[in-house]
């Protein structure tokens, strides 16, 4: 039993034994008498799992496990003691070491309680310091927003010394420009009586400060004032020295410095107003003295000195016709033949006015109606210059004080020129230069010129009646003694008429163009309608119609529309139809010198194909070219007949008697002569080649105008082939049963149509 119970015994650590006896021994040593002492005891002892197990099987003999726990502890102290004798010198070392540890341990201990008092009291005074630095924030915080509101009080009351220096001493730039709207904010600052914010709420014009610099505010003001008006007054006197760049100046030394007038209108109206006065009088009479000058050089471009006179009409003399046939007749402007004067004077895209140093420099010249454009470009461009510069500036319009001398001058030179002006094309060039400038000015917003465009059509329109009544006057006075007789071919009045005609035309539709003499027939004939035949028939278009002539009132309409005053184009179509009534009755007048009515005809279509021709050269339709087109078809058929009696009279005379005949008695076979017929048949068969050979002749004698002649021949032989198929007609229904015997006679149709193409082909 004793071994088995050694044989249980040995699986418990003497180690785990040890240790928990020793702490068992240990724990009843130190606290032997406490109770509570011992249950910890037990409760550490029952800790070990091995002693827990062994109490628990009942394996565990306490008495000797008390005595073997015993005999280990003497044994373990034994050993203590001796380890520790063998190590006292070693344990006197460490004893004398943690000795001296201890002693600094124990400085460093009042050393840190020391600084642990030191740290109290700097606590203290960090709080204190704390407290310190939140009271210096706020004060801080509070100066900053009492400089932040005195900077902005006395920003607004308060003069910059630079900027008392710029306005005192300095230029005018825009620095000194600058200065002075600061300077003018200041002035109304420091005398404003509302309460204001960045015046902590009081009026600034009741604070100390702000009383005190109004008397410094208003000096300073007012050598401001005084600085701009010498400043203004220098730069309105280089206006009127010569040569100067006016545009320059007002650019660079004015407007830059509008701000200036401003301030003046506000700080000093006398002053202000003084300086409008003594631009506009000085600008007056800039404007003047350079009109006068570009006029006076322009007048020196005209190439109309020599220009038409009283006499020079459409239906003009021969004797004064020969006496313009001269030297002086080149440098003339042709009165009747546009030319390319509608092109050089409406053409919007080269509306440049002419450089009148340079033309004269190379020796230009140029029609008056071009130089009057040239005069009122000038004149629109200065006029919408002054408009921008004075509304920009001044802040009001100065046309009538700046511009009533210039406006006065032009039209004293328009009436003047006017008075001997003779020459129609240039008063309606005129008209329709300054019918474009007014829509011009209308579009740049600009009425001032309004009333100076209607006084100048007051002039052009009355005058252009007077020559046209001229010409229509000549045209009904004319006789054939005064124009230097007649002959059969076109007369020079002609184209006169037909050329003024279309010249006219040309400029109240607004389609000037260049036309050559020498085109084509197919060009000439080519002629652009474009509804030109509707504006002729209605009246001229709008760049005419915009007033209506002066003495013309003539109502329009139906009786239940509002009657209308007839516009200024109108009544000059009504005056150039009535022309056309006039040439016509005097192309009659002139044909009756001739005795032969053949030769009547003939003069009537040489001279209305001439006007046809120069109509469809110069491209004009219309309803005058349309009434000279049917005169002209209706001389032409009238010249057929007659020059169809000279060789066929008598069969020609059958078929008409015959064909009416036949009309009454309503289809029954007439009673003709056979011997007549025969004779006409036979007659006919010998005579009509030869016939026609002089018809061939004549045409080509009597036209001048080879295609008109050809028409002319065309209808003369194609009438002949119609009269003569009648003829052949007539002798079938006569003898319808049985030909007569001198059928064999008669020519085919097909025979003279290859003679007429015979004679087509050599012509």
């Amino acid at each position: 039993m004793v071994g088995t119970s050694d044989q249980a015994k040995t699986p418990l650590s003497k180690g785990v034994v040890k240790d928990a006896l020793e702490s068992s021994l240990l724990t009843s040593k130190e606290e032997s008498s406490s109770v509570d002492q011992l249950s910890q005891d037990l409760v550490l002892f029952l800790s070990n799992p091995s002693l827990r197990a062994a109490l628990a099987d009942g394996s565990l003999d306490l008495a000797s496990y008390s005595s073997t726990v015993e005999e280990e502890l003497v044994e373990l102290e034994t050993k203590c003691i001796a380890k520790y004798r063998s190590k006292a010198k070693e344990i006197e070392t460490m004893n004398s070491d943690l000795q001296e540890c201890q002693s600094v341990l124990s400085s460093l201990r009042e050393m840190l309680l020391g600084f642990q008092a030191d740290l109290g009291s700097l606590s203290g005074e960090i709080r204190q310091l704390q407290e310190k630095s939140r009271t210096l924030d706020v004060q801080v915080k509070n100066r900053k927003e009492a400089e932040k509101g005195l900077r902005n009080f006395l920003s607004h009351i308060v003069i910059a010394p630079n900027m008392a220096h710029a306005i005192t001493t300095g230029p005018v730039n825009p620095t000194f420009l600058q200065a002075v709207q600061e300077l003018n904010q200041i002035y109304k600052d420091c005398r404003d009586t509302d309460k204001r914010d960045w015046a902590m709420g009081n009026p600034p014009a009741d604070t100390t400060a702000g009383i005190e610099m109004q008397g410094k505010v208003e000096t300073l003001r007012l050598l401001a004032v005084r600085r701009i008006r010498d400043y203004f007054l220098e730069q309105i006197s280089l206006l009127r020295k010569p040569q100067t760049n006016v545009r320059m100046i007002q650019v660079h030394g004015l407007l830059k410095y509008s701000a200036l007038q401003d301030f003046l209108q506000e700080a000093s109206p006398e002053i202000a107003s003084e300086i409008l006065n003594v631009y506009l009088e000085s600008m007056s009479k800039t404007l003047l003295q350079l009109f006068r000058t570009y006029q006076a050089q322009l007048l020196q471009l005209d190439s109309t000195k020599q220009a038409a006179t009283r006499q020079d009409v459409i239906a003009i003399e021969d004797s004064l016709l020969r006496d313009s046939l001269t030297t002086k007749a080149k440098k003339r402007v042709d009165l009747v033949c546009l030319g390319r004067r509608a092109i050089d004077c409406l053409d919007e895209a080269d509306s440049r006015p002419i450089m009148a140093h340079v033309a004269l420099a190379e020796g230009h010249r140029y029609p008056y109606e071009r130089l009057f454009r040239s005069i009122l470009g000038h004149l629109v461009d200065a006029v919408t210059n002054e408009h921008v510069f004075c509304r920009q500036f001044f802040k009001r319009d100065c046309f009538t004080p700046l511009f009533h001398g210039t406006l006065g001058l032009l039209l004293e030179q328009l009436e003047n020129y006017l008075f001997s002006c003779y020459d129609a094309l240039c008063l309606l060039l005129m008209i329709k230069v300054a019918h474009y400038y007014r829509r011009l000015t209308r579009n740049r917003k600009i009425h001032s010129l309004d009333s100076f465009f209607e006084h100048c059509s007051g002039l052009l329109w009355p005058r252009l009646k007077i020559v046209m009544e001229q010409h229509l006057r000549s045209l009904k006075q004319s006789t054939a003694a005064k124009l230097g007789g007649v002959d059969l071919q076109q007369h020079y009045v002609s184209r006169r008429f037909a050329e003024f005609c279309c010249s006219i035309l040309l400029i109240l539709h607004n389609r000037p163009q260049q036309h050559s003499q020498t085109g084509t027939a197919s060009q000439r004939r080519t002629a652009v309608a474009s509804a030109a035949s509707d504006k002729a028939s209605g009246g001229s278009d709008g760049a005419l119609s915009d007033r209506p002539l002066a003495g013309q009132t003539q109502l329009t309409g139906n009786e239940d529309g509002p009657a209308s005053q007839k516009s200024a184009g109108d009544v000059l179509l009504a005056d150039l139809a009535e022309m056309v009534d006039e040439f016509v009755m005097l192309l009659e007048r002139l044909s009756e010198q001739h005795t032969v009515n053949k030769k009547k005809i003939i003069f009537l279509i040489n001279n209305l194909d001439h006007v046809v021709c120069i109509f469809q050269e110069r491209r004009v339709v219309g309803k005058e070219f349309s009434r000279f087109a049917e005169l002209l078809m209706k001389q032409r058929e009238l010249f057929v007949e007659e020059e169809l009696l000279a060789g066929f009279s008598k069969m020609i005379a059958f078929v008409q008697q015959t064909e009416l005949h036949l009309l009454k008695s309503s289809g029954v076979t007439p009673d003709v002569n056979v011997q007549v017929v025969e004779s006409l048949v036979l007659d006919f068969a010998q005579n009509w080649k030869s016939n026609i050979d002089q018809i061939n002749r004549d045409v080509l004698s009597y036209f001048s105008n080879f295609r008109n002649g050809m028409e002319i021949l065309k209808q003369v032989l194609t009438q002949l082939l119609l009269y003569y198929t009648r003829f052949q007609d007539i002798i079938r229904k006569v003898w319808r049963n049985k030909p007569p015997a001198f059928s064999k006679h008669l020519v085919s149709t097909t025979v003279i149509l290859n003679e007429i193409k015979k004679h087509a082909m050599t012509i």
